[in-house]
């Protein structure tokens, strides 16, 4: 599958303060990566830090919060990872999940999906 940038929201865990930015697509990220800086200037607060691995292999630590995201008129309350200065924005499966958007990689866009429920009966 090809890459492709969208244009995302990042907002506070309260969702008064915002800001855009573009987002590398990115489905074999499990979570949403944002500059630290950011972060910190929209007053996300990082409440645990974990191990994370990159894509050439490499472990590396990240602080993780709790944030808004908006895409495509669709928002969510979402994991957010710390990012460092120089590292690129990336859009992760688990916010695309929780917008319940995929991606169409032939037309390089986000497409809504409907949710998935499994009922049981008694």
């Amino acid at each position: 599958m090809g890459t492709f940038r969208v244009q995302v929201e990042i907002g506070d865990a309260a969702g008064e303060r915002w800001e855009t930015i573009e987002a590398l697509v990115d489905t074999g990220a499990t979570y949403t990566t944002v500059s630290a800086a950011l972060l910190r200037r929209l007053g996300v607060t990082a409440y645990s830090r974990d191990t994370f691995v990159l894509a050439d292999g490499r472990h590396v630590e990240r602080d993780i919060g709790h944030g808004w995201i908006r895409v495509s008129g669709r928002a969510v309350v979402t994991l957010l990872v710390f990012a460092e200065a120089d590292a690129p924005s990336l859009l992760g499966a688990y916010a695309l999940e929780g917008l319940r958007l995929t991606v169409d990689p032939v037309g390089r866009r986000l497409v809504p999906v409907p949710g998935l429920l499994m009922e049981f009966a008694a």
